[in-house]
């Protein structure tokens, strides 16, 4: 995607942004205001608007000097809302971005450092969590939970056709043509342009070995022959009926998706409360969840859940966020909300959600995670990179092809950046 489309895509949610919040200031009764964003990271959205209301009244309880206005968003153009509110100056003095969000953002001087909001506690957070939101030695995010995916099997598929649960990419392929008789696709693959490729195809990238960006950040290293193996995985699957026929527009729901319909057997990228979703559709004991996939290296995705500070947050606020920040990273916010969202802590003092299988696998995975790779035009290379992968699933380009002529693209994006 050319900067051009980016530009106009955030400044058409501008309209949206001066209508729906502006950026805390001085109440009329003396209180601080502090306006905060928060995104889906509770899936029921019932569940949601009910526990953010609860946080909000219980933080003004314990901090009746501060006016706390949760207000809840949709991830649908999330970047190019953020964006306009930014350049507006306009909306959210906190907001929750993933770490690649919060590059961009820095880059742009749209954050501002939270370090004194962590100060007394700051030795037990994961010092990978905050490693992840630091950007010029100063902390741009307070990470308040950590999310991980791993890959889910449909077991009564596999156990019907005789066949083992798949660890490897190899035993995907071989898996592939045995249930594609059966009309069944082995894996579901979510190819829609709206879909971060943190969960659809940079996971498969990282298997194969390969990276978006070459180490310094300079360079894109995505067509690389890694890149192409991770890419010709997918189109060698396609070509055998292992994907559903809809692969490359496909979006990630479960809810009526063919993983819901017994129509899929695994799915490689996803997390609990998408298991709960396949569970409730196909019955709680035909659904497992594994370690993720190993091509040439295990690989997924995983990052903690960022609470940033913007530059739209005025001074005399400043001592008000804070406080908001340190409340909801606190070891008590974590358990809380953890318990809702089926995420992990990113403390050592906070309890993991659960406890049994499915909670001993992710944790087993947590070795595993890539929390994506930060970089000022991280969310534009994606724009970039997306389209041609759905030209190689629909047949119209090699792989190859495909992603040299997406390395170009973005390419030009980081010259631009």
């Amino acid at each position: 995607m050319s900067a051009r489309p980016f530009r106009l895509a955030a400044l058409a949610a501008a309209v949206m942004v001066a209508a729906t919040a502006c950026s805390g200031s001085g109440a009329g009764d003396g209180k601080s205001e502090v306006t905060m964003w928060m995104y889906p990271v509770i899936k029921d959205e019932a569940k949601s608007k009910r526990y953010w209301a609860e946080t909000e009244a219980a933080f003004e309880k314990a901090h009746p000097d501060v006016d706390l206005s949760i207000q809840l968003q949709t991830f649908d153009k999330r970047d190019a809302q953020i964006s306009a509110a930014l350049a507006a100056g306009s909306g959210p003095d906190l907001v929750l971005i993933t770490p690649d969000q919060a590059a961009t953002y820095h880059k742009l001087r749209g954050l501002l450092p939270v370090d004194e909001a962590v100060t007394e506690d700051r030795a037990l957070f994961d010092p990978e969590t905050l490693e992840a939101a630091t950007f010029d030695g100063e902390l741009y995010g307070v990470p308040v939970f950590q999310n991980i995916y791993t890959t889910a099997y449909n077991t009564k598929i596999f156990a019907d056709a005789g066949l083992e649960l798949p660890k490897t990419w190899d035993d995907v392929l071989k898996a592939a043509p045995v249930l594609a008789k059966k009309g069944i696709a082995v894996m579901d693959y979510a190819g829609s342009t709206e879909q971060t490729l943190n969960l659809s195809f940079y996971p498969l990238l990282w298997q194969a070995g390969g990276t978006v960006f070459t180490e310094d950040g300079k360079d894109i290293a995505f067509d690389s022959p890694e890149g192409v193996s991770a890419l010709r995985f997918l189109v060698d699957l396609k070509k055998q009926g292992g994907l559903p026929a809809e692969a490359a527009t496909d979006g990630p729901a479960v809810e009526g998706a063919p993983i819901a319909k017994g129509e899929v057997a695994m799915r490689a990228v996803t997390f609990l409360p998408e298991v709960k979703q396949m569970r409730a559709a196909l019955g709680e004991r035909n659904v497992a969840l594994g370690l993720p996939l190993k091509g040439k290296v295990q690989a997924t995705y995983g990052n903690p859940g960022l609470l940033a500070l913007t530059s739209i947050n005025k001074d005399e606020n400043r001592e008000a966020a804070y406080k908001v920040l340190s409340y909801l990273g606190s070891a008590r916010s974590q358990e809380s909300l953890n318990a809702e969202a089926a995420n992990f802590p990113t403390r050592t003092d906070a309890k993991a959600p659960g406890s049994g299988p499915d909670f001993r696998t992710l944790g087993a995975t947590l070795r595993y995670t890539n929390p994506g790779e930060p970089s000022p035009a991280a969310r534009q290379v994606m724009a970039s990179l997306a389209p041609y992968i759905q030209a190689a699933l629909g047949g119209d380009l090699s792989a190859e092809e495909a992603l040299k002529r997406a390395a170009e693209e973005a390419r030009a994006v980081l010259a631009r950046s």
